[in-house]
């Protein structure tokens, strides 16, 4: 039976909320994004002085979650030239992005959302996005 549940702007706020308390905590701005269950954006926050370029990323990064459930950076090494996923950045009209930063949203294991983060180094975009998605 397919499940109708899916984050909400009533969800996301919350989300970006701790995004940004984290990001504040570190010290440098960010893009956030969450996405419902079917990868469409449900809200986006870019940071006074956070890179105009990773908006997209941070929506994409979301989106990317969704679709495949690992987290988007978990899925890099196996989309490089050898890789069992090799060329699956290609896929999804150029909306599949393998960077580290995006995590799905899960209630009781369904995937019900994702948060994306971009603008920073794969190590802090991970860090926000798990502290944001422990908001859900």
């Amino acid at each position: 039976m397919h499940s109708t549940r899916t984050v909400g702007l009533s969800d996301a706020r919350p989300i970006i909320d701790v995004g940004m308390a984290e990001v504040d905590r570190i010290g440098a701005p960010s893009n956030i994004a969450v996405a419902d269950a079917g990868g469409g954006p449900v809200a986006h926050l870019r940071m006074d002085g956070a890179q105009l370029g990773s908006i997209e990323h941070s929506i994409d990064k979301a989106h990317t979650s969704v679709l495949f459930r690992p987290a988007a950076g978990d899925l890099a090494r196996d989309s490089e030239p050898g890789g069992q996923f090799w060329g699956m950045a290609l896929s999804g009209v150029g909306r599949v992005l393998v960077f580290a930063g995006g995590l799905p949203l899960r209630i009781d294991d369904e995937v019900v959302g994702a948060v994306g983060v971009s603008d920073g180094s794969p190590e802090r975009d991970t860090a926000v996005a798990k502290a944001a998605a422990a908001a859900l």
